[in-house]
Parts: structure tokens; sequence; C-alpha cells
């Protein structure tokens, strides 16, 4: 039988890749992405069952999701929350309203889409949810304030959404990506420039590194994977009898959850301390 999927975020980078790469490996996909002019991209490279869905407004995901049961008769067999972006700047700098359009997008417009979809995997008593986290949602780097905080909650909501579906036949999995070749910097450099008061901050001097990182070309950081990293591992999470509760993806996710259960905090602050100053040189 043919599987079916809805896949946020699939404009660019992971998101773009695992559509095509599911496509291609017999699965029904349905890609979705928050631009109608993106949408029809997506149609025009095959995938015909793209459709709009804007993670900050409620409607469009509940048309969306409509769409999808009508065209597959009520069913759908895993749901891929990938669309997010990243929100640079100190802590200090985040103004409410900025945090908030953060935790929509990254948090709030994954649970939306995700709680319309649990009722479906409950009566057909199958499904996947798998869940796009980051290395960053189990440490924190300073200046990515909210996009950590986002990552922590979503890790927070997955294990427990985990164990209160446990029995139903319904997998609920994180996969914790590192640094990936996406736009993800271009749109975080975006989010810098629109949202924080970089000139007038305290943290001004350490604002002008983060630009020159963020628009610097070549690899986001050493060890920077493709995105077919993570659509291997999404396959794994798809496929296996039994998946596991989270996938590491790429050797810095791996070397921080590491340190993170043997080094004690203030070690492990020093490291995260230096880590941020020797990407912003």
């Amino acid at each position: 039988m043919t599987r079916s999927i809805l896949i946020t975020g699939c404009s660019t980078g992971i998101g773009h890749h695992a559509a095509h790469a599911l496509k291609a490996r017999g699965y029904r996909v349905f890609a979705t992405a928050r631009k109608p002019e993106d949408v029809e991209r997506l149609k025009a490279e095959g995938l015909k069952e793209s459709l709009q869905l804007d993670l900050e407004d409620s409607q469009s995901i509940e048309r969306a999701v409509a769409e999808v049961l009508a065209a597959t008769g009520g069913s759908l067999d895993a749901l891929f929350n990938n669309g997010a972006y990243g929100q640079a700047g100190a802590v200090e700098d985040l103004r409410r309203d900025v945090l908030r359009r953060q935790l929509e997008t990254n948090v709030l417009g994954w649970l939306d889409l995700t709680n319309r979809i649990i009722p479906v995997m409950r009566r057909q008593g199958h499904g996947r949810i798998i869940q796009n986290s980051s290395v960053l949602g189990f440490v924190a780097l300073p200046f990515r304030g909210a996009y950590n905080c986002s990552k922590f909650a979503l890790e927070g909501l997955s294990d427990t959404l985990r164990l209160e579906l446990h029995g139903s036949g319904i997998h609920v999995v994180l996969i914790q990506p590192g640094p990936i070749e996406t736009r993800f910097r271009a749109n975080a450099y975006a989010a810098l420039k629109a949202h924080i008061d970089t000139e007038n901050s305290f943290f001004a001097p350490q604002y002008a590194a983060s630009e020159r990182r963020l628009t610097k070309p070549g690899p986001a950081a050493p060890f920077t994977l493709p995105a077919e990293a993570v659509t291997k591992v999404l396959i794994r999470a798809l496929e296996s009898p039994k998946p596991k509760a989270r996938y590491a993806v790429t050797v810095p996710t791996h070397v921080f959850g590491f340190l993170r259960r043997i080094l004690p905090t203030r070690a492990l602050d020093s490291l995260l301390r230096a880590t941020s100053r020797n990407e912003n040189r």
C-alpha cells in the first residue's frame, strides 16, 4: 500500500529534499509551503499534491488538513513537522511580539496541526508524527534564545505526547539535526535585521560578528551536512517497526549530546560560550 505523508516547510532545504525523496520512494506526498508561489513551483517540480499551509494561521492549517483528508478519504500515515525559522538575537533584545511569532511558527503551529491529525491516526490505529527538532533543543547557544526556547519547548511537548500516545499505534519521533545546508542562515539574518535593534544593543559588536557569519558564503559551520542526511534518518523513523524516540544528525549533535550527559553545567556553559565566540570570529 502507498503510504501518505504531510510535510510542512517544503519550499527549500530539508522539507524540499524530503518531499522529493519520499515521492521517488513511492510515498503519496502532500508537500506544503507558506507562499502560494512556492506551492506552484513545487507542483511544477512534480509534487502535484502540494498545498498552502501557513503555520501562523489556524484557518490555513484547518483548510490544508481538510484538503489532505478529502484527497485520502480520511486517512494519513505520517506527519513530518518541519517548517520553522530561527530568530537570532540576545534574550534581552527580544520583544514580546518577536518571541511570540517565533513560538507561533515553531511550536504552536506544529501543535495545532498535530492535534488535528491525531484523531485521524487514532481512528486508523497507526501513524508516525516526526518532529524536526535541533541540537539547540537540548543545548543552548548565546544569541539564539528565541530559537532555543522554541526547540526546547518542542522537545518537552513531544516527550509528553509520546507518553500519552503509548499503546495507540502512533509513534512520536524527534530528529535532532546540527548544521545542515539550507536557507536557515539567510532566513535568520533577515529575521535579525527585521526584529532586533542591533545598533543600539549592548551586544552591538557581537551582532556585527553574527552578521558577518550569517552572510558569508560557504558552510555555516564545521561538519555541515546536506539536507539528504536528514532525509535518510527520516526514512528510518518512518519505516522502522520500532523507531527510536530521538535520532541525532551531524557530528555536533552527537558530541554535544555526549558532553551534556557527562559535564557539569559550569563546564558545559564554558564550552558553549567558547563555541559561540569561535563561530563569530
